[in-house]
């Protein structure tokens, strides 16, 4: 059932209007960096506003996909934030999660249901809600999860997933981000600098064209 349900998110994934969207390349400078976002405590931030000393690291996420959340037979990554959290916090390089799945807000991905996921999965640190997804436009941002993650001056060090298996976190071989994230404040190049996102479509709401 795992296996059909992730395929038939990751088939969502294919529908979004890629020609639309931007690709960030490795060294591009973080888009949409002064947009204000609403964060779980009610204040307005920017990611210009989150930056760490080292740099920051966005993850597109939700409180609905199973790639995120989990479902029969996988944990789904959102587990793993809290350690990623951590982890970046150490090094001066705050997590900042965002919700840009507009089309979603009255089937769980509303900002009340942001507060409660917050509070109940333990995260730290900042989860934006990014009204009509100008900030994931921005980027390009096409699956929850997709991580960037970009350095001090704001410049495109690494982009894709988390880690190498959504399902199990014990049998996690390479650990991408948490390794671009060492790798970048300890001033060694980041390798690799691009994996492949895997993860739901980023539910947006329909252009007018």
């Amino acid at each position: 059932m795992i296996l059909k349900v992730l395929s038939l998110a990751a088939a969502g994934a294919l529908l979004v209007a890629a020609h639309e969207l931007p690709n960030l390349n490795i060294g591009d400078a973080m888009p949409a960096a002064d947009v204000k976002m609403k964060n779980i405590d009610g204040e307005m931030a920017s990611l210009k506003d989150l930056a760490g000393r080292n740099g920051t690291m966005v993850i597109f996420s939700c409180n609905t996909c199973p790639f995120v959340v989990g479902s029969e037979g996988s944990e789904g990554w959102e587990g793993r934030y809290p350690e990623l959290m951590a982890v970046g916090a150490r090094f001066g390089v705050p997590v900042v999660l965002i919700n840009s799945n507009e089309a979603k807000r009255d089937q769980g991905d509303g900002f009340a249901d942001m507060q409660a996921r917050y509070k109940e999965k333990n995260y730290i640190g900042a989860y934006l809600l990014d009204a009509g997804h100008k900030v994931a436009d921005a980027f390009g941002a096409r699956t929850t999860p997709h991580v960037f993650l970009f350095n001090k001056e704001g410049k495109l060090a690494y982009k894709g997933a988390i880690d190498d298996n959504v399902a199990k976190a014990a049998e996690v071989k390479e650990r991408w981000a948490y390794r671009a994230i060492d790798n970048m404040a300890s001033g060694v190049p980041v390798d690799p600098t691009m994996t492949r996102n895997i993860g739901c479509s980023i539910k947006r709401m329909p252009h007018n064209h």
